[in-house]
C-alpha cells in the first residue's frame, strides 16, 4: 500500500485500490448509506483544505502540540509498563496510524528498543480484517499486541473489536487512545475530550491514504480489506507536519498520571441527545470533538453541538468548518464532550 509515511513508522496492511473505487460526494453517499448500503463499500471524495481552514488548522496545531505530546508520553508509558520491550503496536487505520507513529517514535527514544507498528482495518458492522490480524500472529504473540487508536466517540469500534476478538481470546482487545470522553478504552492518555489536529484533516494529515474499504467484488478473501492512495495531494500533504510538530514536544521525564474514571455515563449522554432531537437512529449522533469534525468533513451535517460558542482554543476548527459549510452551531450542555455532530436525515427531507 502506498502511502507518505515513512517505512520505518508503520508496516500498513492494506490492499491498494487506487483507480478501482470512483470516490462518490457526501450528499450522494450519505443517500446511499441512509438507504442500507454499508459506508464500508463506498469512498468519500476529498477535497483540499481552504485556506481559511488551513490557518485554523495550524492554529490547532501550535497550540495542541504540547498538550498531544502529553497524552502520547502517558499512554506510552502505560503500555511500556504492562507489554515491555516486546510490544507491538496494531493500529486502526486511518484515524489511529499517526496516533500509532508517535507511540512507536516515544518508546523508542525513550526507551532505546525497537518497536514494531502495523496499520490495519476494521470497519463498524463489518468486523475486524481477519487476514491482517493472522498476518501479524505469524510473527508476534498475542499477548505482545497492544491494539491504538485516536479517540472514544460513542464508543463504536471499541465495542467492535471486542466482539471481533472473540475468535482470538488470547489477544487483549482494550483500545490504547490519546483522548477517551467515552470513558471505555483500556488505555488513555486522557479523559479529556482535547482536539487531536490530526482529527481536522482527512488524507492529507493521514499519509495521502483513504478510509478504509470493503467490499466483495474488489476485496477476495484473501485480501486485506483496501484503501486508495491520494496522489494528487502531495502538493499540500501535511503528514509529516503534524508528527514532528508533536515530537518535538516529547517530555521524557514525565511519569504516566492516571486520572480517575469520570462518573458522567458518556453513552447515556449520547442516548440524551438523540432523544432530545427526536433522532431515532443513534448512529446520526457523533459525539467528541474528533467525531464532529469527521461529521463536517464527510458526512452531511444537520446542526453541530457544543459546549459554547467561545471555546475558540478548542473548537476554532468546527467553528470555521460550519461557517463554510453553512452549518448551525448550538449550544448545548455537555458534560463529557465539547462538541457532538448531528448528521441529517434525507428522509426527513
Amino acid at each position: 500500500m502506498r502511502s507518505s509515511y515513512q517505512a520505518e513508522d508503520v508496516e500498513i496492511l492494506l490492499k491498494d485500490i487506487t483507480g478501482l473505487v470512483q470516490p462518490l460526494e457526501n450528499q450522494e453517499r450519505e443517500k446511499y448509506i441512509q438507504q442500507g448500503v454499508h459506508y464500508s463499500e463506498m469512498l468519500p471524495c476529498e477535497h483540499a483544505p481552504s485556506e481559511a481552514y488551513l490557518r485554523t488548522f495550524y492554529d490547532a496545531l501550535e497550540r495542541y502540540a504540547p498538550l498531544t505530546a502529553q497524552a502520547v508520553g502517558n499512554l506510552a508509558e502505560k503500555i511500556f509498563q504492562e507489554k515491555g520491550e516486546n510490544t507491538v503496536l496494531v493500529s486502526l487505520a486511518r484515524a489511529g496510524t499517526p496516533v500509532g507513529i508517535l507511540l512507536k517514535r516515544y518508546l523508542e527514544k525513550r526507551h532505546q528498543i525497537k518497536i514494531r507498528h502495523y496499520t490495519i482495518s476494521i470497519i463498524r458492522g463489518k468486523g475486524i480484517d481477519k487476514n491482517a490480524v493472522n498476518y501479524i500472529l505469524k510473527y508476534h504473540s498475542p499477548e505482545s499486541i497492544q491494539f491504538v487508536d485516536g479517540w472514544t466517540g460513542k464508543g463504536a469500534i471499541q465495542r467492535t473489536l471486542t466482539e471481533a476478538m472473540q475468535e482470538w481470546p488470547e489477544i487483549d482487545p482494550l483500545l490504547a487512545v490519546l483522548s477517551d470522553p467515552a470513558h471505555i478504552a483500556g488505555k488513555s492518555g486522557t479523559y479529556e475530550d482535547f482536539l487531536i489536529a490530526s482529527s481536522c484533516l482527512n488524507a492529507t494529515v493521514s499519509g495521502l491514504i483513504s478510509r478504509t474499504f470493503y467490499r466483495k467484488d474488489i476485496i477476495s478473501d484473501s485480501d486485506f480489506h483496501g484503501a486508495m492512495y491520494y496522489e494528487e495531494f502531495a502538493s499540500v500533504d501535511l503528514t509529516e507536519k503534524f508528527l514532528s510538530e508533536i515530537e518535538k514536544y516529547f517530555d521524557f521525564t514525565l511519569l504516566p498520571v492516571s486520572e480517575p474514571r469520570p462518573e458522567q455515563d458518556a453513552i447515556e449522554e449520547t442516548r440524551q441527545i438523540a432523544r432530545h432531537f427526536g433522532i431515532a437512529d443513534i448512529n446520526l449522533v457523533k459525539p467528541s470533538i474528533g467525531e464532529a469534525t469527521r461529521v463536517l468533513l464527510r458526512r452531511i451535517p444537520w446542526k453541530i453541538l457544543v459546549h459554547s460558542l467561545e471555546d475558540s482554543a478548542h473548537l476554532g476548527h468546527i467553528y470555521q468548518l460550519a461557517r463554510e459549510k453553512h452549518v448551525p452551531v448550538e449550544v448545548y450542555p455537555l458534560q463529557c464532550y465539547k462538541a457532538c455532530g448531528l448528521i441529517r436525515s434525507l428522509a426527513d427531507n
